[in-house]
């Protein structure tokens, strides 16, 4: 999981799982990618909390609502797209 500290390698990864349309994988993504980082507990209060909360919309049912908007951007021709932050 090393190579996922790089950030675009990183982009790549999330790219691909959201491609799939499964929110499970999605979460199980994201954590790989948070771990690769250090962990959460790295990150400040409110990064956690996002974290917490998006992790529970992923693994509950609140994981169709995320997936209705790629499907929306989908029909509209449009995609949700993950990229490197220019710093």
């Amino acid at each position: 999981m090393k190579h996922l500290q790089d950030p675009l390698e990183a982009a790549s990864y999330i790219e691909v799982v959201l491609e799939e349309g499964d929110p499970k994988m999605l979460v199980k993504a994201l954590t790989n990618i948070v771990e690769a980082q250090g962990g959460i507990d790295r990150f400040p209060a409110q990064v956690k909390q996002c974290y917490e909360q998006l992790y529970l919309m992923l693994s509950e049912e609140g994981k169709i609502e995320f997936y209705c908007l790629s499907k929306l951007l989908d029909a509209l021709g449009l995609q949700l797209a993950v990229t490197v932050k220019l710093v």
